[in-house]
């Protein structure tokens, strides 16, 4: 099964780790020192925060496959959507291995769609996008071009 996954950039993690903590009424199932997740199951979300210098707000969104054949089947989707696609392949992100691919939707939202395969004892970072989201057009499309950055802000989880 599926799951919806929200990552907000925000301030002052600690802060806002209290919030989101009372908020879904559990800790963090990962806190570090500039990232924490609640994976949970009511409502069934990955939810992820991090201090990694993006500005505040809604990172991106995105969909967790839980095994390979739904990675597959919504990234076909994703394909025939007839937006450009960031192919991002196996990458260390977020304190996780992970298969993930990137797409904007039409109001230059940035989606990604990852399927996770382990734990990483550091963040990562795949390739670094404008911003530290895709870089886009004014039409919202995406632009699978990479931007040069260092150290890598986000990278998606």
């Amino acid at each position: 099964m599926k799951r919806l996954h929200v990552h907000v950039a925000v301030e002052n993690l600690a802060d806002a780790t209290r919030f989101y903590s009372t908020l879904f009424a559990a800790d963090p199932t990962v806190s570090k020192s500039d990232y924490a997740k609640w994976m949970l199951d009511d409502p069934r979300v990955n939810f992820a925060i991090s201090a990694r210098g993006a500005a505040p707000g809604v990172e991106h969104l995105g969909i967790q496959a839980e095994s390979d054949d739904e990675l597959r089947e919504v990234y076909a989707r994703l394909k025939s959507a007839d937006a450009p696609l960031l192919e991002e392949g196996a990458t260390t992100c977020c304190y996780a291995r992970s298969e993930k691919s990137w797409v904007n939707d039409p109001a230059g939202v940035a989606w990604e769609v990852f399927h996770t395969t382990g734990d990483s004892a550091t963040y990562g970072g795949g390739p670094v996008v404008a911003d530290a989201r895709l870089a886009s057009t004014p039409t919202g499309m995406a632009i699978p071009a990479i931007a040069e950055a260092s150290p890598p802000r986000a990278c998606g989880c």
